[in-house]
């Protein structure tokens, strides 16, 4: 199936398998995957290994000072999209508990968000780019030809961040993974600024109980019936 030049949002709550799915679609149909959730990773690895967080609390002043020069790229590795500190790789570091405990008020900085948003533009002139967050088609890419806002049971994306930690070598307690998982989506969802929400025309992916291969017959009609492709 030959899909048009367009720009993909797909937004959705915390471990809904969003970059899963999002990179399945770029490797489908040859799509830019940009990961803007790794972005604010990133921002929130950075202000932490810098000493801008301590006990939970964010030296806004400090962090707003560094972050007109900060270094976050994305390059190309062996068919993934990887970020990059500087000339370090961190796409390890960026998953871990303690980042995962912080992001969400980081992101919800106003500043912290529009360089992450300056940064995605730039990714992303020429089109032909799929992007997952939790603003995408609401504030980064309002006129999004596609956007899909994905959902899943607490207690499946629960497990499902869990197993992720588990297989990278951490010892994660479920309770606790939990407990942040709603935390997260308590803080994406009530921020001042770009709130998680459903965009007006976005198609909703409930993939709580579904295969990825299943999710894939279902973009597929997705794209077939809203571009009228009949291949």
């Amino acid at each position: 199936m030959t899909v048009p030049d367009i720009t993909i949002a797909i937004d959705g709550y915390s471990s809904t398998g969003k970059s899963t799915f999002a990179k399945l679609i770029a490797s489908t149909f040859g799509f830019l995957y940009l990961d803007s959730g790794a972005m604010y990773r990133g921002v929130t690895l950075f202000a932490m290994e810098n000493g801008m967080i301590s006990d939970g609390t964010i030296d806004e002043k400090a962090l707003e000072a560094s972050i007109g020069g900060l270094d976050l790229h994305f390059r190309r590795d062996e068919g993934a999209t990887r970020l990059w500190l500087g000339d370090r790789c961190i796409e390890s570091e960026i998953r871990t508990l303690a980042v995962s405990g912080m992001v969400s008020p980081v992101s919800a900085i106003p500043f912290v968000r529009a360089f992450v948003d300056s940064r995605l533009h730039s990714f992303s002139e020429g089109g032909r780019v799929v992007m997952d967050g939790r603003d995408i088609g609401t504030t980064v890419f309002p006129n999004a030809e596609l956007k899909i806002f994905m959902v899943a049971d607490d207690a499946v994306r629960a497990q499902r961040r869990f197993d992720e930690m588990v297989a990278k070598g951490q010892s994660p307690v479920f309770e606790d993974v939990l407990s942040n998982l709603r935390e997260r989506d308590y803080i994406d969802s009530h921020r001042e600024t770009s709130p998680l929400r459903q965009a007006e025309d976005a198609f909703v992916l409930d993939n709580s109980a579904m295969t990825l291969e299943e999710e894939l017959i279902w973009i597929r009609g997705i794209i077939q019936g809203r571009f009228g492709i009949l291949e």
